[in-house]
């Protein structure tokens, strides 16, 4: 019976896991993530690659 209820929640933590919403939410974090990194990174050699971009785009600012 143990065996049998471990199953039953392991098998609904990987449907829920594999779902597409939150497929969907985490594809967005990621993207995310990765725009804010490489926005606001203060590394000088990706900053300057970036600084006339984020200077160009709407809402995000620079200095």
């Amino acid at each position: 019976m143990i065996t049998r209820s471990h199953s039953s929640f392991s098998q609904q933590a990987i449907r829920f896991t594999l779902s597409t919403p939150v497929q969907a939410t985490l594809y967005v974090s990621l993207c995310a993530l990765i725009l804010w990194t490489i926005y606001f990174t203060t590394y000088p050699a990706a900053h300057d690659k970036v600084h006339s971009l984020r200077h160009h785009t709407l809402m995000v600012s620079c200095h």
